[in-house]
């Protein structure tokens, strides 16, 4: 393995350009919010909203999945549902369970989420230029595939 020192000096280290990238992403994702009707939702809730599974999820992964401690998750969870985002029903796989699921808003939520992301996507994609924007996540997702297969996409 290369010492740091040893790092191209025309580029940030791989951590600090993922985590520089994942706040310019979240600061963009999050700019209109408000104006979209979800005020309500601060930046700590993005980590359940990114961790979610349609059809519902059980607390305990979603903190794992979320990398938060079951507490946290548990705190912002409860936030999510008190501000009507979130739902928890009986998990039909074991009874004493609970699932996690998206009411209708936070079901409108993440379709407006969605369409911001293909915006953000889109012009960082003019900035790089498209080949490029496509390549770059196309590797960062094969990259992942491989690091964590159980989660892969391929």
């Amino acid at each position: 393995m290369a010492p740091s020192r040893e790092l191209p000096p025309d580029r940030l280290a791989i951590g600090q350009l993922l985590v520089r990238l994942l706040r310019e992403f979240r600061d963009d994702l999050a700019a209109p919010r408000a104006g979209a009707g979800y005020g309500d939702v601060r930046e700590a809730h993005f980590q359940i909203f990114g961790n979610i599974r349609m059809g519902g999820i059980r607390l305990t992964e979603l903190a794992e999945r979320a990398q938060l401690s079951l507490a946290a998750a548990s705190e912002l969870v409860n936030d999510l549902v008190d501000l009507g985002y979130l739902t928890r029903r009986p998990d039909p796989a074991d009874g004493r369970a609970k699932l996690i699921d998206l009411t209708k808003r936070g079901q409108s939520l993440m379709a407006d989420a969605g369409d911001r992301v293909a915006d953000i996507e889109g012009h960082w994609s003019k900035i790089v230029g498209e080949n490029k924007f496509g390549q770059m996540t196309a590797t960062m997702q094969r990259l992942l595939d491989e690091l964590d297969p159980k989660d892969s996409r391929s």
